[in-house]
């Protein structure tokens, strides 16, 4: 045995080539070459552990590679979320099993914070190098390493330990712990990261039967999809991301487990999105409601009641809260690190906490709205807390805010927020009228009215025949695609296809759709990619409205942007790279609605698929 290095590995692979694992408090990138180049332990918003991602040399990394592999593939092993890389060459064969064990009673250890990985001899004799160099803190904290002979490594900080379990003797080299073995074929090399705990004996077969259950676990949760359609392989592999960015015991759910990967490179758009939006995650409720996966929509219900019982009267809901309820969320940017290819600033906390952006209670009536008819009746205490809301939104709709797109311009009367007004109190109005809940029934209408009045006399422009983002704007918003998802248009609307196709001859681009045109109203100039949530809403306009093979089309076209395991960043650059934090959960909720919905539509208007659609 002997010291390894990455001397071969390059600073930063693309953000694409990577998969997820994760335990229902934190996940872990892994690139295709088998390197962890991102996880906070022991949850989703702790400082990261290994952030090479960040910062290729100071981040810290967790590497397991094959010495002379000429190709290594990665895969998902069927229905679950326990990833498989291969590494190919001339004359060996070996795999690589990664997964943290959920956090659930069938699976034991699960309160244990783990990465396990284990490494298999297909064919051939085979050098497996190993390097794990955890940063703590976000790399601001220096560790020691000690080596506990037939047992392991233990990297001790001031924030924390860490514990690295392994089948075979790990060496020292300076704050890493390292190791070199040759594998026969049929023998394997067993390693589990542990956070916070003592080290112990790595027992004989306890890695199997780790991979056992977790297998077992994953492909339980996934039998309770209902979804039977063409696109049954990506829709499920979406459901398996989004319950992997939830944290268990809240039943919140992330935006992404990431931060400040740029939405272009070297640009400043570069945001910490390891917390809860309530509009990602009413969105969510809706995606997987669809699916069947009541559990999770029921743990979010529960997460919502208490966010509402606990905002202040005088300012509603926030934007966005910690994953365990909090909501103070400094932003602060890490000068130390270097950033993803060197995009700078790395933040973390997110200043958008503080924003007012009036769509999310037309979100979250939307969604509670679904979840009483299709799930469970709320609770009285829950209606009492909304309505609480929709007090203070009656008193402050016609408010400027900084719309769903958080810029940091001057505030504006956006056209969405408005839109989402009307969705808050149609939505609410219904509920009562179906379950019988006391309500100012007239006042709720008088408001839905006149926020569905301003939208139509105030956001439509007949020169532009579209509807712009704000009055007076002659920018267009890709988020008005939804106008028809939430029943405030008719798809076949004169006004709503007129600004279909205006939104196609300013944002859409070989398919792929733009949220805005950058002008600097929102505070930014650098550049960014296409948006994904908003190109598969685009495939939802275009099947409601009839267009089903270009939204066929588009929508496969969609899939190929896919990475090599099925999932999404928040945005696609001009080279077809993924740009923004990874994997997305809006991406993903999009596509499993606009895939149920396009299912539907094919089977409604059955033809030939289009044989392009409209570009610019």
């Amino acid at each position: 045995m002997q010291f390894v290095t990455q001397s071969g590995r390059p600073d930063y692979i693309p953000i694409e080539d990577h998969g997820i694992i994760g335990d229902l408090h934190t996940v872990a990138l892994v690139g295709d070459d088998g390197t962890i180049d991102w996880c906070c332990l022991p949850r989703f918003d702790a400082p990261s552990v290994f952030g090479s991602l960040l910062d290729a040399k100071k981040g810290g990394s967790f590497s397991v590679s094959v010495a002379k592999a000429e190709r290594t593939k990665q895969m998902y092993m069927p229905d679950s979320n326990v990833l498989l890389t291969r590494f190919l060459a001339h004359d060996s064969v070996a795999e690589l099993y990664d997964f943290m064990v959920p956090d659930h009673p069938s699976c034991p250890k699960a309160s244990v914070r783990q990465i396990v990985r284990q490494v298999r001899v297909l064919r051939g004799r085979a050098r497996v190098e190993v390097y794990c160099r955890p940063a703590f803190d976000y790399a601001r904290v220096p560790h020691q390493v000690s080596l506990v002979p037939d047992l392991g490594a233990v990297f001790t900080s001031a924030v924390g330990t860490l514990t690295l379990r392994a089948s075979v003797p790990l060496q020292v080299d300076g704050d890493a712990a390292v190791v070199a073995v040759e594998l026969e074929p049929g023998q394997t090399l067993e390693l589990a990261a542990e956070w916070g705990s003592e080290l112990r004996p790595l027992g004989d077969s306890e890695v199997s039967r780790l991979l056992d259950l977790t297998l077992a676990f994953w492909d339980g949760w996934l039998r309770h999809s209902r979804y039977q359609g063409r696109y049954r392989e990506i829709v499920e592999r979406s459901a398996l991301a989004l319950k992997l960015l939830v944290y268990q015991p809240t039943g919140a759910l992330v935006a992404a487990p990431t931060t400040s990967l740029p939405e272009a490179i070297g640009g400043v758009r570069n945001w910490d999105y390891r917390y809860t939006w309530v509009r990602d995650a009413a969105f969510t409720l809706y995606a997987l409601m669809r699916l069947g996966f009541t559990e999770e929509a029921a743990s979010f219900v529960d997460w919502l009641r208490s966010r509402c019982l606990e905002a202040p009267p005088e300012r509603g809901l926030q934007v966005l809260y910690g994953i365990d309820g909090r909501a103070e969320l400094p932003e602060m940017v890490l000068d130390h690190l270097d950033g993803y290819c060197g995009s700078r600033p790395v933040r973390i906390g997110n200043a958008a906490a503080d924003q007012l952006q009036l769509d999310i209670y037309g979100e979250v009536m939307d969604s509670v709205y679904l979840y009483n008819k299709y799930g469970q009746p709320i609770s009285y205490d829950l209606w009492e807390a909304l309505s609480r809301q929709l007090d203070w939104l009656e008193k402050h709709w016609e408010d400027p805010d900084e719309g769903i797109w958080e810029g940091r311009g001057a505030r504006q009367r956006y056209t969405y927020s408005a839109l989402m007004t009307w969705v808050a109190f149609e939505r609410a109005q219904r509920i009562a009228r179906q379950r019988g809940m006391p309500a100012p029934i007239e006042r709720w209408r008088d408001t839905a009215g006149a926020a569905y009045r301003f939208v139509q006399e105030m956001c439509y422009a007949p020169d532009h025949g579209a509807y712009v983002r704000y009055p007076g704007s002659d920018t267009l918003d890709a988020a008005l695609l939804v106008m028809p998802l939430v029943k405030f248009a008719s798809p076949t609307d004169p006004r709503f296809l007129s600004s279909v196709e205006r939104i196609e001859e300013t944002l859409v681009s070989d398919s792929l759709v733009h949220r805005y045109r950058i002008d600097g109203s929102d505070g930014f100039t650098d550049s960014e990619g296409t948006f994904n949530l908003c190109s598969f809403w685009y495939v939802e306009a275009l099947s409601r409205a009839g267009r089903v093979g270009e939204a066929r089309y588009v929508f496969e076209k969609m899939v190929t942007q896919a990475n090599h395991v099925g999932l999404y960043s928040e945005e696609i650059g001009p080279a077809g790279e993924a740009l923004g934090n990874f994997p997305q959960a809006f991406t993903h909720l999009a596509l499993i609605s606009a895939a149920t919905n396009l299912d539907r539509s094919i089977r409604s208007h059955p033809g030939p698929a289009a044989r392009h659609c409209h570009q610019t």
